[in-house]
């Protein structure tokens, strides 16, 4: 994708955030690699790159976004009880499953599909036995250290 499909891009420490709306609703947030900010293309851009920077000042603050409905039913399902990790806290991908009575595998699926990182905090959900599991559809590399670094700045991690 370009930054030009973005009506935000929000740069935070290791990679930057891109923002996809409309005048109602914020259809996408996706990570990208570091790179400059851009000022945001209308009010809702506006209001998703201040509520990110809240966010990346403060872990614990809470989001109030209007995000354009997606996914499928079960991905909604995961979704909610991503959203309902508290900050600090983590759950299994087999946590989640167990849950919601399904396998861990659809579970990460879900968490890959998720449109809107940081406002469902998808890097909250971690593999069995401590180990950090995939990230974004990705299995190393720029994301896993993005979800390293957000699990860091919420006190899940030690530093």
């Amino acid at each position: 994708m370009s930054t030009a499909d973005y009506q935000a891009i929000v740069a935070a420490p290791g990679f930057a955030l891109g923002v996809q709306c409309d005048d109602d609703e914020i259809s996408l947030i996706e990570f990208l690699e570091p790179q400059a900010e851009r000022a945001a293309d209308g009010p809702l851009a506006a209001e998703a790159a201040r509520q990110l920077h809240a966010w990346l000042a403060d872990p614990a603050f809470v989001f109030g976004l209007p995000l354009k409905p997606a996914g499928t039913a079960f991905q909604r399902r995961v979704w909610a009880q991503i959203a309902a990790i508290p900050t600090g806290a983590t759950r299994t991908y087999g946590e989640l499953a167990q849950s919601l009575n399904n396998a861990p595998r659809a579970v990460g699926q879900a968490c890959g599909a998720n449109p809107y990182p940081l406002v469902v905090p998808c890097h909250r959900v971690v593999a069995a036995g401590g180990g950090l599991g995939g990230f974004n559809r990705h299995g190393g590399g720029f994301l896993l250290e993005v979800k390293r670094w957000l699990l860091r700045h919420e006190g899940s991690l030690p530093r």
